[in-house]
């Protein structure tokens, strides 16, 4: 795009043009998708920026630097899925390093962590979020990266980013080493949250989520600032082959122009359901800092700009009712992800958070009577009378 001052454009103006400009050759005002695995030199040793599609795509470049540029990065990297993300992150360690993460954490993140990577000699140690002290008290000499979610998945706790980056630096900078510090920022997106202007050393996505906002894609993203680690995961992707195909990183850049209206209306929405459901009889605790009610609205006002779609609730009764409630909701399609523009419910204890075992389920609270919903930008009357009538129908043992 010919404008030297897209550095200060705003958020909406970024996502709409940023790495975007019209196809040079037609004139084309979208961008194409670049369909193809190789490029033809020009010469030996001369090319036009690209000469095979592992190491770059325009496509994939083009989505890359859209959202590195909503995040205020310099660099940004496009991967298969949100799981491929975090792992690349992790493959940047050594054996016998150390991670200290947060308990209420992605199972899927969880799963990796425990069930894969820890073979391979990195020790992970899980840690109450909510307090920045914990992840200063469970670090260790081997420690090298402090990994963040936040809001968490599925109980929405919020972790202070940047105490947790002021304290983790301080220490290590007192002990002269070096500890990274990532981001996972998915349910948060860029619009509501940008990690990286709190301290962090990266910033991880599943795009699949807000970012891609449809539900129709499958993919992950890094975002760093320092060129140095840009490097590592520049050489990184192109040996290891982990990218995303040109299509998905399409139909992500369509994604991203409308995340600004999108998120608005799931704040509205979420943060309706949510005051609706604190007051419902037979709802236990809602999940959701965005409410004045919650702990952490405080945090929430200090760290978000506006809240996402997500909030989870647990009900007063037994796992036969929680199956009864989701099986009669009609505009909450029961369906694991989130983030796009239709509504869904999950139960995360057999769903996003069964390969965590039953016991750590429980320590966590986790329990079979809580259920996520991801709020889409449907009518909020829909939706509320959607969920009026599947409590509606629960049996009266339920209601007592």
């Amino acid at each position: 795009m010919k404008n030297d001052s897209s550095d200060k454009w705003g958020f909406e103006t970024k996502a709409i043009l940023k790495g975007q400009s019209p196809d040079p050759s037609t004139g084309a005002t979208i961008p194409p998708i670049y369909q193809t695995s190789t490029y033809t030199l020009e010469g030996i040793g001369e090319t036009k920026g690209y000469c095979y599609s592992r190491t770059g795509n325009p496509t994939r470049s083009a989505a890359a630097e859209c959202l590195a540029s909503l995040e205020n990065g310099k660099f940004g990297f496009i991967y298969p899925s949100g799981i491929a993300a975090i792992h690349t992150v992790i493959q940047q360690l050594n054996p016998g390093d150390h991670v200290v993460t947060c308990e209420d954490l992605y199972g899927g993140a969880h799963r990796l962590f425990t069930q894969i990577v820890n073979k391979f000699g990195i020790e992970f140690d899980f840690v109450d979020a909510r307090d920045p002290d914990n992840f200063i008290k469970a670090i260790k000499p081997n420690t090298k990266l402090v990994w963040l979610e936040t809001p968490s998945n599925p109980k929405m706790y919020l972790c202070d980013i940047k105490a947790v980056v002021d304290k983790v630096k301080a220490l290590a900078k007192s002990e002269n080493r070096e500890i990274l510090v990532g981001a996972d920022n998915t349910f948060a997106s860029p619009y509501l949250q940008r990690p990286l202007d709190f301290g962090v050393d990266m910033v991880m996505h599943s795009c699949t989520k807000y970012l891609g906002g449809h539900s129709d894609l499958l993919l992950g993203a890094i975002v760093v600032r320092d060129e140095e680690l840009a490097e590592k995961f520049a050489y990184h992707q192109n040996a290891t082959g982990t990218i995303a195909a040109p299509f998905d990183c399409w139909l992500l850049m369509r994604g991203m122009k409308t995340l600004a209206v999108r998120m608005k209306q799931h704040h509205e929405n979420s943060l309706s359901l949510a005051k609706w459901l604190e007051k419902h009889p037979l709802v236990k605790q809602v999940n959701c800092p965005a409410l004045e009610s919650s702990p952490q609205n405080d945090l929430y006002k200090k760290q978000m700009d506006l809240y996402n779609g997500m909030i989870s609730f647990e009900i007063d009764a037994d796992i036969e009712a929680v199956k009864g409630l989701v099986a009669n909701l009609k505009i909450f399609q029961l369906a694991e992800s989130l983030g796009g523009v239709e509504s869904l419910s999950c139960h995360p204890a057999t769903m996003t958070h069964a390969a965590v075992p039953a016991e750590r389920r429980k320590e966590l609270g986790i329990n079979d009577n809580l259920i996520r919903l991801s709020v889409g930008i449907e009518s909020i009357h829909d939706l509320q009378a959607d969920l009026e009538q599947a409590f509606a129908q629960l049996p009266a043992a339920a209601k007592a």
